[in-house]
């Protein structure tokens, strides 16, 4: 009787699954009864099942719900997240970084397609230039992300951002599929995108996405100096940006692959801080990235499968600032970089609920600049992680150890000393009661991220002789979800604790054009962060989502002797959060988002001198879906941000847009 109950549960689920009709076929006394059964629906949201299960704590945002956010580019749609700072220099053409958990943008990777974008020239990666056009999921993993064929990059970062790309997907019968769209708005935005997916054959299809983004920049900005106050308009903001990415994807039976190209190009400029009553600033930026990637995974047997990864990524800037001059001129400085990266990972299910990965990753970084005594360095990392999941119904546990060997060679000058280091990580999930509505989370992970080539090897600012910036981590969290009707709710929370030591500063040399990188900061970070979601719908016709999140950070500088100990460091807030609603009524929706930044400082002294400001905004964004050719939508778009005009500054002296509107037109046939 239990054997039979089970495989008809089992029947349900499959063909529910499926969206078919479901017959059941009961048996009594050797008679079969045929059943019609309504149709069963069951939905599942991957997102929801992740970051419930995952020993480590995850936020993503993907599909449709990402299209609808007030962004442009990745680094908007992070703002949502809890537990960032979002480094912002204003405007569309600002560059912009994040850090999590107040760690510093080095400790966070950002991957894209699952492999690393990489600057061994600064650590930081400019989240500005990556569009959400041709963008399915953001997701980000404080600690560590959990999937067992990842490469040994992916262990090597104190949190991870990953980026994943849009797909060919094609109807029964279809052979193409064309997307257009067109967006333009305030600051003289004109920003046309259009992409293109082709099925090749059964097993191979092609996508190709491509994006034009120019904005003169230009905004007024509310400027006081301590005696008056005025209203100024920021000048030299403007970017042309080119984007294109082509990628082929192909699967047949145990193989699956992809070959992906990226080209960035951009032309900005670089509007600087508003000081001592100067509001322009002729200094430029241009950017031009290229790289090639790929990956491959071949399933052996039922317990054995190999991943290989790789990439080629060139990547030039130039800066301009004719404000300074030199015996040739104008200051005209250009940097380019190269990586070489190579990726195999092994993994192997011995049981059923016990899985090993076995990853080596070899990477080399060559750079050249026409700065004077230059070291033109190279630096090549071999990773290797070992890494093994044990899976259970109420228990999740996975382990690691990531070794690291970074070799260093200049051209010119004396090279950094060579490296090896072992960092282990710990992880756990798992239900402590008989219901799997509530579960338990906790990890602990030491790594480290190495000097940068500007830290090391920096005309007058270098220091050869730097050691690795060590972070620790401990976290202890819940998730909780609960169906209730046609309602979900869920509710997360973490405590956390970060220990970085070896911090990597600039301290004045003997005078205040020379500085120098030493090995100084210790920075202690304790904090929580709390998310509350619910969706359902109201009625039959509106579907809603609601998403509540807060963070309490106190991260302070302990250095011993330092001039700040005890003092919470610079720009890290001790209250944020935000809320978003999304609403769909037909064929209309409605989002809002309030997102706010307490009280932050500039510089390390907590003074009223340094003292910035709480900040917030309200959002709103309006969509209209109307059938147009052969029944394809044509969706209207409205947004409104800043809705209250609020005059404010992330990184002080660089202020912020006011209120601002953006129209978009997009088809898809």
């Amino acid at each position: 009787m239990i054997m039979r109950n089970c495989l008809h549960f089992i029947y349900i689920l499959f063909f529910g699954l499926l969206g078919c009709p479901i017959v059941l076929v009961a048996q009594e006394r050797d008679t079969l009864v045929p059943i019609q059964l309504k149709e069963v629906l069951l939905s599942h949201d991957k997102n929801k099942h992740e970051a419930h299960f995952s020993p480590a704590p995850v936020q993503s945002v993907s599909g449709e719900k990402l299209k609808k956010l007030n962004s442009l580019s990745v680094a908007d749609a992070l703002r949502y997240f809890s537990g960032i700072q979002l480094k912002d220099y204003g405007g569309i053409g600002g560059i912009k970084t994040v850090n999590v958990r107040s760690m510093g943008s080095q400790h966070t990777g950002v991957f894209y397609d699952g492999i690393q974008l990489g600057n061994a020239q600064n650590g930081q990666v400019d989240l500005g230039k990556f569009s959400l056009e041709n963008m399915e999921q953001v997701s980000l993993y404080q600690g560590q992300r959990t999937d067992m064929d990842q490469s040994a990059k992916s262990y090597a970062s104190a949190n991870t951002i990953y980026l994943r790309t849009k797909t060919p997907k094609f109807a029964d019968g279809k052979k193409y599929q064309l997307t257009a769209g067109v967006r333009t708005g305030s600051f003289g935005l004109f920003n046309p995108s259009l992409s293109i997916n082709y099925k090749l054959s059964d097993v191979v299809s092609a996508r190709v996405s491509t994006e034009l983004v120019n904005a003169h920049g230009k905004y007024k900005f509310q400027y006081s100096n301590g005696v008056y106050d005025t209203i100024a308009h920021r000048n030299n903001a403007d970017i042309s940006s080119f984007r294109l990415e082509a990628s082929l994807h192909g699967q047949h039976n145990k193989d699956t692959w992809n070959v992906k190209y990226y080209h960035y190009d951009s032309d900005r400029g670089l509007p600087g801080a508003i000081v001592a009553n100067r509001f322009k600033r002729p200094q430029r930026l241009w950017d031009k990235t290229n790289f090639l990637q790929a990956d491959y995974k071949h399933q052996f047997s039922r317990p054995y499968a190999i991943t290989v990864r790789g990439k080629y990524a060139d990547n030039y800037s130039r800066y301009l600032d004719p404000e300074i001059v030199t015996t040739s001129g104008f200051l005209d400085n250009t940097y380019e970089q190269q990586e070489y990266y190579l990726s195999l990972v092994n993994t192997y299910s011995i049981k059923p609920f016990w899985t090993l990965s076995l990853a080596t990753d070899v990477q080399h970084n060559v750079m050249q600049a026409n700065l004077y005594r230059f070291a033109y360095p190279k630096r090549t990392s071999l990773l290797n992680a070992l890494a093994t999941n044990f899976y259970f119904e109420r228990f999740n546990l996975q382990a690691s150890v990531l070794s690291t060997s970074v070799f260093e060679s200049v051209k010119y000058y004396d090279a950094a000393d060579d490296l090896q280091k072992y960092s282990p990580s710990l992880l756990i999930n798992f239900q402590p009661f008989a219901s799997p509505d509530f579960r338990i989370r906790a990890f602990y992970k030491t790594i480290f991220r190495m000097p940068t080539f500007n830290d090391l090897y920096y005309t007058f600012v270098g220091n050869t002789f730097l050691d690795p910036e060590y972070s620790e981590q401990i976290n202890l969290g819940f998730s909780w979800q609960k169906d209730v009707g046609t309602m979900v709710f869920q509710l997360s929370s973490d405590l956390y604790k970060i220990w970085i030591t070896d911090k990597i500063v600039a301290v004045p040399g003997t005078n205040l054009f020379r500085w120098t990188m030493f090995n100084l900061g210790e920075v202690e970070t304790k904090g929580i962060e709390t998310k509350l979601t619910n969706s359902g719908k109201l009625g039959s016709t509106i579907h809603y989502t609601v998403v509540l999140n807060y963070t309490f950070q106190e991260s302070v500088d302990v250095t011993p002797g330092g001039s700040s100990y005890g003092q919470q460091i610079p720009y890290t807030p001790k209250h944020s959060g935000g809320l978003s609603l999304m609403a769909d009524y037909k064929e209309f929706g409605l989002n809002y988002s309030f997102i706010y930044t307490g009280e932050r400082y500039s510089q390390k002294a907590n003074i009223a001198s340094n003292y910035l400001q709480p900040w917030y905004t309200h959002d709103l964004s309006l969509h209209y879906a109307i059938p147009f050719v052969k029944k394809n939508p044509l969706k209207f778009g409205l947004e409104v941000n800043n809705v209250l005009d609020q005059h404010y500054a992330v990184i002080k002296n660089f202020p912020m847009p006011g209120r601002s509107f953006r129209l978009s037109l997009n088809y898809e046939f």
